[in-house]
């Protein structure tokens, strides 16, 4: 309850390192399992999004209606896109016996150079 009640209190994109984090530093005796079981658990459900951005880094998601993202590479924050402000000329023809159920862009961003 702990780990949803930090995710979902208002809308925010959290590591589970960032909520371990916050639960420990408000005094709180979680253990990493039980933060990566309830994510695990709160992403089943629907409750919130897994944002994969790249090898074992992932960024949980409460606003869970279709959306993209900004990724800043050197804080790491994410910065929602709304789904109007992407457009698709076209998607490519998935494998035989399935279909598209969403599309996740991540825009990867750096300050530019002075």
């Amino acid at each position: 309850m702990l780990v949803a009640g930090l995710l979902l209190d208002k809308p925010r994109h959290l590591t589970a390192e960032q909520i371990l984090s916050q639960l420990k530093a408000e005094g709180l005796r979680v253990s990493k399992a039980t933060v990566y079981n309830t994510l695990k658990a709160l992403t089943g459900h629907g409750l919130v999004r897994q944002i994969n951005l790249g090898g074992d880094h992932s960024v949980y998601d409460s606003t869970c209606t279709p959306h993209h993202h900004f990724h800043d590479e050197e804080t790491g924050e994410l910065f929602d896109i709304g789904p109007g402000e992407v457009e698709f000329l076209k998607l490519p023809v998935p494998p035989d016996g399935t279909e598209p159920t969403g599309v996740d862009v991540v825009v990867r961003i750096r300050r530019r150079p002075a």
